[in-house]
């Protein structure tokens, strides 16, 4: 910690910042610097206020954790990924390069030769409010919920792999949030433009990643969909299930409109279909005793399924409460 004895003169307080720093940040005199203060009273100075076209580069070497390095520079707001390697790089990297960038919005091959690849996120951060991608995120996701239980009442196996296919682009939604969201926590400039604090940064990081779990439980709704397409279910363990996942889909909803409305009502709510969720399981459980194996593995998965999107629209709607 380096401790600085606050100054006075001619009636204005002054603050002399570290030399090292200053040095390192690029600065002389007459440079521009930026105060943020943050909701604890702190401030934050800010030394590439005025750096518009400041672009953070990193450079990696291809290994069987590519794919996962790529993905970390993009979230951690890096501008340039170079891959690069001593020899050749072979043609299985240029396909794993190429397969990995599908995945990450905004972020492009812009130079490639026999010894590198170069990527460059083309987006420009401030013009990407993190409610409209949250928005985004939750309406593929519920498309998905939605679209999983006709598949599962119908026993509509190509629907189901449609599901699966929409679940990359709620992950891409969910990285470039994730993105916007550090470079906003590491670069106050962002946080004053976009008008965030760092509390509505954390907010938003859980709000994707609860949606993004409703998505991925969905998905494995579908994939239990079409590995058991053969398989028929009694009435009763049929329409126990199809109750259970009307009323995960009812929390679902009213857990991202409680968030956006910041209505305690809709909190209730959410929390009283919890306990009934409970009451359908204990349902579900009396059906399946004594039914065959196919049966009892078919309907609990999917059950553990829509109990886990229950639980996450909880979590969701939690987030309302100060």
């Amino acid at each position: 910690m380096n401790l600085r004895k606050v100054q006075e003169i001619s009636g204005t307080y002054l603050l002399s910042i570290p030399i090292d720093w200053a040095r390192r940040s690029g600065l002389t005199k007459g440079s521009i610097v930026a105060i943020v203060e943050r909701e604890d009273g702190c401030i934050i100075v800010d030394p590439q206020y005025n750096l518009k076209n400041n672009v953070e580069s990193t450079t990696i070497h291809p290994n069987r954790f590519l794919e996962r390095e790529i993905t970390g520079k993009y979230l951690l707001g890096f501008d340039i990924i170079k891959i690069s390697g001593k020899t050749r790089l072979l043609p299985e990297i240029s396909e794993r390069v190429r397969t990995n960038v599908r995945r990450l919005i905004g972020l492009e091959i812009v130079e490639e030769d026999a010894y590198k690849i170069v990527l460059q996120c083309l987006l420009e951060p401030s013009a990407l409010p993190p409610e409209r991608i949250l928005r985004r995120e939750h309406l593929l996701a519920s498309s998905m919920h939605k679209d999983v239980l006709t598949s599962l009442n119908e026993g509509n196996a190509p629907l189901a792999k449609s599901i699966i296919e929409r679940d990359e682009e709620v992950d891409r939604l969910y990285f470039l949030l994730v993105r916007l969201l550090r470079m906003i926590v590491l670069k106050p400039h962002l946080s004053e433009k976009l008008g965030l604090s760092m509390i509505d940064c954390l907010d938003y990081r859980l709000m994707a990643n609860y949606i993004e779990a409703i998505a991925d439980y969905s998905q494995e709704v579908a994939e239990n969909v079409i590995e058991f397409s053969d398989t028929s279910l009694p009435e009763t363990v049929f329409q126990t299930l199809r109750k259970l996942g009307e009323l995960s889909y009812e929390m679902h909803q009213d857990a991202f409109k409680a968030l956006l409305s910041k209505d305690l009502r809709l909190l209730e709510k959410v929390l009283e279909k919890e306990q009934l969720s409970k009451s359908i399981l204990r349902e579900l459980d009396e059906f399946l005793t004594g039914k065959p194996f196919e049966v009892i593995s078919y309907a609990s998965s999917v059950a553990s399924a829509l109990t886990k999107i229950c639980d996450y629209s909880v979590d969701l709607a939690d987030l309302i409460i100060p």
